[in-house]
């Protein structure tokens, strides 16, 4: 039997067959992607092959598609491993908000730069529209004509009133569409206004620390309405980058990778040498200051290349 994977907890995987029935699987044997070590052999996303234990309606999984892309990020449990966050995504799209928390640009350019990476088109969403102040509203208009600039999808909702709703469902239809965010900007809110009938579980926002408090503990995709499909990522603090050399994150960055070539010397970092065209640009106002502060955060990541390979 074929299928796709659909929920991930570990040592149980959710296949939905292509008949449409959910089964529950387990892994044959032992499962590597070349090249890199992963907490988890099986993403959501992935197209497997299984079949059915004479035990009962349990499946054990043999083949594993290959993938034409997946997100991936630095495990939390072994910081020299990584996780597999989905696979086969058709665009991803970063949940943020200014407010109650406030998303930092950081994890924003983080995520963006793992997607230039994968060949996964990106799309910034700004939620709780309905909460922001002035200097709130300024800032936003500044993300929308940055990233828009930079050839990034962006878009500005309320799950709790529901504006951008339907535009935003639009976009969606018959494709994987990946939500990654922060806990607490609202990400299964968005979710349940997107596709009420999924009665996606939300949580609520810590006073004390004014930070998400976590409710989906694992990925899972859901199938929306439309034709296309949902997957729903745990909230998560910081996106630690893996399989990048330091050499490779300008170029993720789209308005640095059009000017490398102009640059006096062929392995510039863009720091302190001379010639540079990135840090000329810099200077004239063609790059964005914030842009290139987050490109130095990447930099100074000391866990940047400390990732095991096999």
């Amino acid at each position: 039997m074929k299928g796709i994977v659909v929920k991930s907890t570990g040592s149980w995987v959710t296949v939905r067959s292509e008949r449409g029935q959910k089964v529950e699987c387990r892994l044959k044997g032992q499962f590597r992607i070349h090249g890199i070590r992963t907490t988890n052999p099986v993403a959501v996303g992935d197209y497997v092959e299984f079949e059915i234990t004479e035990d009962g309606p349990v499946g054990v999984i043999y083949e594993i598609h290959e993938r034409h892309n997946y997100l991936i990020r630095k495990a939390t449990n072994l910081s020299k491993s990584a996780h597999i966050i989905a696979s086969n995504i058709d665009r991803l799209y970063v949940v943020a908000s200014i407010e109650q928390p406030r998303t930092s640009s950081g994890f924003i350019d983080r995520v963006l730069v793992t997607a230039e990476a994968y060949h996964i088109p990106a799309t910034v969403v700004f939620n709780k529209i309905d909460l922001y102040s002035e200097k709130s509203i300024i800032l936003l208009d500044h993300f929308r004509n940055l990233y828009l600039g930079l050839g990034y999808g962006f878009a500005t909702v309320s799950a709790l009133k529901g504006d951008g709703i339907e535009a935003l469902r639009d976009d969606l239809e018959g494709k994987v569409n990946l939500f990654t965010g922060h806990s607490g900007v609202g990400k299964s809110a968005l979710i349940n206004s997107l596709e009420p009938a999924l009665d996606v579980r939300t949580g609520e926002i810590s006073n004390y620390h004014n930070k998400g408090m976590h409710t989906t503990t694992f990925a899972e995709m859901f199938i929306l309405e439309n034709g296309g499909y949902i997957i729903d990522t745990p909230g998560i603090k910081e996106f630690g980058l893996v399989h990048f050399e330091s050499k490779e994150v300008a170029e993720r960055f789209p308005e640095f990778r059009e000017l490398l070539p102009l640059c006096k010397y062929a392995n510039c970092t863009h720091l302190h040498e001379p010639g540079c065209a990135v840090k000329q640009a810099l200077g004239d106002g063609r790059i964005d200051k914030g842009r290139y502060q987050n490109y130095l955060g990447i930099l100074n990541d000391e866990n940047l290349d400390q990732v095991e390979y096999q």
